[in-house]
């Protein structure tokens, strides 16, 4: 008998994380605490109750301690109902707190951060799949420098619906669908942005059917998945409230109704001359990057999914300084940025995102302390 031969060693866990990427998106969050520490230090604020005690962040621990049922009525007779936000994020921070010695705002903090690291992971994962490893690392770098990415850094939505949309296009990228619509569906019980992930889902699964001329029960039951989350939250607002369109008053009530672009375009109209045209560049500029993400044949499900995201975040009538931050997880439109940026000697690209990182915590900073995210 022959000896046997010798095995190729494996990669341990730890090998197969991708350290510059997540080392890389990690300094810019500890930047921006760092800028935010110092600035409400400076000004005799309370930086750490910005992240984790105002806003969104507060519905989200009600919800965590209470479960759902509050509402609040405002002097103009609207009434702002908890049935708002969906119920995934909350339920982390509960059994988080009731499983560590911390409450459920720090919970909050816990989860957004350990989401963004997978977040992160995930979109170094899809632009490694599409551009390579280099494009890969600097994708998740911009990520983490997007002007609103203190968000990031706060117990938000926006990394944990990140994470689980990154790692749901991987999957299908890789054909692995049911693990895909299973993603789909958790990220449905996080936002209701998980429209633009089940399109996206939905739309290549057509386009893989047509080209095979044959229908695996994977992809069926990938597709059928998908957005099971996102109804099953819809239906239990429903249930709850007696009505089949509950969960849409519910948005009404909260000024973010479905109007087309109706409300943005009444906003650019109101403002003054130069601030109009300001903002119209911007929407220019996002165009533009939207017709590069065409350009540059990004893969469809990522195209679709991207696409999906401005767009839902553009049609709402949602107050316009919220926008910026609802696109945030479109991350495949930082693609072309990243391989362009690719194309320069390490050390100017190092250079380009220390000053982009810079830039991001500053105006964080001078966000956070002032009138805080919308």
């Amino acid at each position: 008998m022959s000896p046997a031969q010798p095995t190729a060693p494996r990669r341990s866990a730890l090998a197969a994380v991708p350290w510059p990427a997540l080392g890389g998106y990690a300094a810019t969050r500890l930047l921006g605490l760092a800028v935010l520490g110092i600035a409400a230090a400076v000004t005799g604020k309370d930086g750490l109750h910005r992240l984790n005690g105002r806003w969104d962040s507060v519905w989200y621990v009600r919800i965590a301690e209470h479960g759902y049922g509050y509402q609040v009525t405002l002097p103009n007779g609207s009434v702002h109902s908890d049935l708002a936000f969906f119920p995934l994020f909350p339920l982390l921070e509960r059994a988080l707190s009731a499983t560590l010695p911390v409450d459920a705002a720090t919970a909050g903090l816990l989860v957004s951060w350990t989401a963004s690291l997978a977040a992160a992971w995930g979109v170094f994962a899809v632009g490694t799949h599409i551009a390579g490893r280099p494009a890969g690392i600097t994708l998740a770098v911009l990520w983490g420098v997007y002007p609103t990415a203190f968000v990031q850094s706060m117990a938000y939505t926006e990394t944990l619906f990140t994470a689980l949309a990154a790692w749901s296009v991987l999957a299908v990228l890789r054909e692995r669908w049911i693990l895909a619509g299973a993603l789909c569906a958790l990220a449905g019980l996080t936002r209701p942005t998980a429209a633009a992930l089940v399109a996206a889902i939905g739309i290549t699964a057509l386009a893989t059917v047509l080209r095979e001329r044959r229908l695996h029960a994977r992809v069926v039951a990938g597709v059928l998945l998908a957005p099971l989350g996102w109804l099953a939250y819809i239906v239990y607002v429903g249930v709850r409230e007696g009505s089949a369109t509950a969960y849409f008053d519910v948005q009404a009530a909260w000024g973010n109704s479905i109007d087309g672009g109706a409300a943005l375009a009444r906003f650019i109209w109101g403002l003054p001359p130069l601030a109009a045209l300001g903002l119209c560049a911007a929407l220019g500029l996002l165009a533009w990057l939207v017709v590069l993400c065409v350009r540059q044949k990004q893969p469809l499900p990522l195209l679709v999914y991207t696409i999906g995201v401005v767009v839902i975040s553009l049609i709402g009538a949602a107050y316009f300084g919220s926008r910026p931050r609802l696109m945030m997880p479109a991350f495949g439109l930082l693609l072309p940025a990243a391989v362009a940026l690719v194309r320069l000697r390490v050390r100017n690209r190092v250079l380009v995102l220390a000053g982009l990182a810079l830039a991001s915590a500053v105006y964080g900073a001078f966000t956070l302390l002032g009138s805080g995210p919308p």
